[in-house]
């Protein structure tokens, strides 16, 4: 079964890491509620993207985000 090997993963996680682990799948889930609950409506913001949307960001912008 899919959970046991899920659970298999986790013991093998370092105790100090789980916390983090436990948000990615806590918010995990609440998406998952919440896509259920609100259907997507594309289009609902007006306007058009430049070029410049597209290109990828500086290396030191990119390092903040780490």
């Amino acid at each position: 079964m899919l959970i046991q090997k899920i659970v298999q993963e986790l013991q093998e996680i370092p105790e100090e890491k789980l916390a983090e682990i436990y948000d990615i799948v806590h918010y995990f889930r609440l998406g998952l509620d919440r896509e259920a609950s609100q259907p997507r409506t594309p289009g609902i913001l007006t306007g058009k993207l430049s070029d410049a949307f597209f290109e990828p960001l500086p290396e030191e912008e990119l390092q903040e985000w780490e």
